[in-house]
């Protein structure tokens, strides 16, 4: 059948991915409800289903990315994130890498340190097809040769230097990213803050732009208010959006109809078929939602 691409969908999302073929999806960002910790308008989450359909439909190294955290009752984490990794594993996938994100505006706790993460599990299908890494950590020590020299020791036990390597401007960012949220830093689209949950648009935009290509299909079967579709259509890459409720739904819709042209400027290699951004297009430039090399919306 023909995948309902660029399209936000109303309905239950393991019943519509259900109807697809297996193998169709490259990648999935998504958010799924923490323990009830806010009112998604009344509606249920069965995670089993929604799991089960994800490992069905997903390629052969394709990826999901699952930003979770646990809620806090009679005094104790519920270690439902874990739970639910532990799942996705067992239904086949390889837990590819356990990310943190750091958000700027941490939970208040009376009786315990302010939460300040909450998980981001990255689950392959077998090998990762894609991984473009981000690189926009800061070195200190740029530009200095003090470091990397490479020395043996030959038979009479003289010491043998190499060649000395220059320490890079940036290095690619480790799996602990930052973010500032909040209005004016999560989006600039005021009214998708009717939405409860919403993470940062750069949060989606990374994470799509590590583990996809321009072309691929992003799905986010719990969209809300639609941030991954909107950072996948701005990234170049093709979007299925779907919730359970209609009014996230006409808010997804909105902000997808709004999204700016591709922002970035990618050059695919024929010999591997990777992606490689070579920098930010005109309409990139203007939007001011992106930081190229500077680390200062996420960093490691």
């Amino acid at each position: 059948m023909m995948l309902p691409v660029n399209e936000v969908i109303a309905g239950n999302c393991a019943e519509v991915m259900a109807g697809w073929p297996d193998d169709c999806i490259d990648l999935t960002v998504t958010s799924p409800p923490y323990d009830n910790l806010r009112d998604y308008e009344g509606y249920t989450f069965d995670f089993e289903s929604i799991a089960t359909q994800l490992w069905r439909i997903t390629k052969p190294g394709g990826v999901v990315v699952w930003v979770v955290g646990d809620a806090v009752k009679d005094g104790s984490e519920t270690c439902t994130s874990f739970r639910q990794a532990i799942h996705f594993v067992e239904l086949g996938f390889s837990l590819h890498d356990t990310m943190l994100y750091f958000a700027e505006k941490p939970l208040s706790n009376d009786n315990r340190y302010q939460q300040c993460f909450e998980y981001m599990y990255v689950f392959s299908k077998g090998s990762p097809a894609v991984f473009n890494p981000i690189v926009d950590k800061a070195n200190k020590w740029a530009g200095s040769k003090n470091f990397g020299k490479r020395s043996q020791r030959n038979k009479s036990g003289e010491l043998i230097y190499g060649k000395q390597t220059e320490v890079p401007r940036f290095s690619r960012r480790l799996n602990l990213w930052k973010y500032k949220t909040g209005k004016g830093y999560t989006t600039k689209d005021d009214f998708a803050f009717e939405h409860p949950a919403m993470y940062p648009e750069a949060l989606a935009r990374d994470h799509i732009l590590s583990w996809s290509n321009p072309g691929d299909i992003v799905l986010d079967p719990m969209c809300g208010s639609g941030t991954t579709l909107k950072m996948a259509k701005q990234t170049g890459r093709r979007f299925i959006g779907i919730d359970i409720s209609e009014n996230y739904c006409a808010i997804a819709r909105k902000r997808v109809e709004g999204a700016q042209p591709p922002l970035f400027v990618d050059t695919v290699t024929p010999s591997n078929k990777t992606s490689t951004t070579t920098g930010l297009s005109p309409e990139g430039k203007q939007a001011e939602l992106f930081t190229t090399a500077s680390g200062q919306d996420a960093s490691g």
